[in-house]
């Protein structure tokens, strides 16, 4: 019993120095030097300013915060001062489109940009534990999963995880059939209508995310209140490279 006591207290300590947490009262809580020293405010001009350097193909901060020296300094810690949820897409990449580096964004990464416990958690882990004053979420152009949603319709994809995604952007889907009215029926569906009504659906799919999530995390809920956090929805342009907050 003792040998397991103590292999139980061996691997409590191991989890508080891998994860930068500590363990009171049954409960986990943040570090008190957690965070990155900067307000959202600065966190999203980081953020817009490092696009505008990656759309002129000004990528020496990127370059420079991803040496092995940067690795090895952010080796014990981390301090990220945003977090970006976005979509899987490969060609939505957040390091390079902000032009950051090793240690300054949090990112988490899913098709359709859509939030389910794991991402919840994930962010919540970032907000509370890291204290990261900034959340993203980030939709983009010509987005596959929320094309696919709209192609559905009421129809199964043939994959049930597939399906799990477009249950979760549809209400969005039928949000921007009665805001953007260019897709009334099959017949007025034509290529270039679908096109700007997929558009639609992603604006519409980012800003409910961002909206929600104080609603579907009662810690993210609590942080905004205390204005610990702010929340944000964007759209990434993937002809110009641009980001545009909504």
């Amino acid at each position: 019993m003792k040998a397991r006591t103590g292999k139980t207290k061996m691997l409590l300590a191991a989890a508080t120095l891998c994860c930068g947490l500590l363990f009171a009262g049954g409960q986990l809580q943040a570090n008190t030097d957690a965070g990155s020293g900067i307000t959202a405010e600065q966190a999203l001009q980081k953020l817009m300013d490092g696009n505008k350097n990656s759309v002129e193909m000004n990528l020496g901060h990127l370059q420079e915060q991803s040496t092995s020296a940067a690795r090895t300094a952010l080796a014990s810690s981390q301090k990220p001062y945003a977090i970006v949820l976005t979509c899987s897409d490969s060609r939505v990449p957040p390091e390079i489109i902000f032009n950051k580096g090793l240690g300054e964004l949090f990112v988490i990464r899913v098709a359709g940009n859509v939030p389910d416990p794991v991402v919840l958690g994930s962010i919540e882990y970032a907000a509370e534990h890291l204290g990261s004053p900034l959340i993203m979420v980030l939709g983009h152009e010509r987005c596959g999963a929320v094309t696919a949603t709209v192609d559905a319709k009421d129809k199964s994809t043939g994959s049930p995880n597939i399906d799990a995604i477009v249950t979760t952007i549809k209400p969005n889907v039928e949000a921007a059939a009665h805001d953007c009215a260019v897709c009334k029926d099959d017949k007025d569906c034509a290529e270039t209508k679908k096109k700007e009504f997929v558009e639609c659906v992603i604006d519409a799919n980012a800003k409910s995310i961002a909206a929600n999530l104080t609603k579907s995390s009662a810690l993210l809920k609590h942080l905004a209140e205390e204005k610990k956090i702010t929340i944000v929805a964007a759209k990434y342009d993937l002809d110009d490279g641009k980001v545009t907050l909504y």
